[in-house]
């Protein structure tokens, strides 16, 4: 008889047939995740290829005039460059507003990170956690209009007042404008901050604590153990952290719209207004010429780069200060 228990014939089991399907699913598994991978190589080429090619008359016009110039006169032309496209003051912008938001976010973050792993008492520890979580999920608009209708009015007599006492400093030589660089890079920094407290958070509760017994063992306090323990172990994220919050910086550009104030300038002074690349692109877009928008397209194009660059110089601090330090990058 056939089929029945004790037949010639029996059913397959079941650890067999697994066998075989996984045999079939790995395969297919590995082509899957190297098509989902290429198809992100493609979509960052096609990027990178479409607007090199739209701005390449910009640039052909230009010359390195693009990144070193001032002078900005959009032309009206359809067939070809008859305006004045030099990027410097925007790309000024972009960077002073970053430096001024990472030298003020960081510190914070980090020290944010350190009370939430290593101080906070436990019955406040998760909801301080969540409240900076969901910070990091706010939109930008919602802190340019918060920036707007509070900070700025909050803090112009604060401006005005380092201006008077302070204004021998080239630094903070006024008179200060409602809307300014220091006032878009402050909000920018409290949008960063919660990003790169977050992932700062993750690195310092990742160290052993093994370490941290150890050096309690020796007699280190509290302090000692943060400083020369956990901060060294720490530092390849840390790092991570502030270019990931970087990054993000140099691409904001609704927030910074509001607040930097919308001229393109380049000089010095914290309280002056200016314009940053991606503002620039977001309000002149609608209304600029198709030539006026290569010049726009030209200063993405730029962006993109100063973005690749930071990306690709944060990968090797991180990685020479994980050889350093023993640990791992992010």
């Amino acid at each position: 008889m056939t089929g029945g228990p004790t037949g010639g014939q029996s059913e397959p089991r079941p650890g067999l047939q697994a066998s075989r399907t996984g045999r079939l699913a790995d395969p297919a598994f590995k082509w899957f995740v190297t098509g989902a991978g290429l198809l992100v190589l493609g979509i960052l080429a096609w990027m990178i290829g479409a607007t090199t090619a739209d701005a390449l008359p910009i640039f052909q016009k230009e010359g390195i005039r693009f990144i070193t110039g001032t002078a900005w006169d959009p032309g009206n032309s359809r067939r070809e460059i008859t305006g004045t496209y030099q990027a410097l003051p925007f790309l000024w912008g972009t960077i002073v507003t970053s430096v001024i938001a990472i030298t003020l976010a960081v510190p914070l973050a980090v020290g944010i990170a350190l009370y939430l792993t290593q101080l906070v008492p436990a019955p406040v520890k998760r909801p301080l956690t969540y409240a900076v979580d969901m910070l990091a999920a706010v939109p930008s608009i919602v802190y340019g209009l918060w920036a707007i209708l509070f900070v700025v009015p909050l803090l112009q007599p604060v401006w005005t007042a380092i201006s008077n006492n302070l204004g021998f400093i080239p630094l903070f030589a006024g008179p200060p404008t409602v809307r300014n660089f220091f006032t878009a890079g402050l909000v920018l920094g409290i949008m960063i901050l919660p990003i790169i407290s977050a992932v700062s958070r993750e690195v310092i509760a990742s160290v052993p604590q093994e370490e941290r017994f150890a050096a309690y063992s020796l007699g280190a306090t509290r302090w000692e153990v943060m400083r020369h323990v956990i901060l060294p172990r720490c530092r390849p994220g840390i790092i991570g952290a502030t270019m990931l919050g970087l990054g993000r910086a140099l691409g904001e550009t609704i927030l910074v719209a509001l607040v930097i104030g919308g001229v393109a300038t380049l000089g010095v002074r914290l309280f002056q207004p200016g314009q940053s690349v991606a503002g620039a692109i977001a309000v002149s877009w609608k209304e600029a010429s198709p030539e006026h928008q290569l010049g726009l397209i030209a200063m993405g194009v730029a962006l993109f780069v100063m973005t690749i660059i930071v990306n690709v110089t944060a990968r090797l601090i991180v990685a020479r200060t994980g050889r350093v330090t023993g640990d791992a990058a992010l």
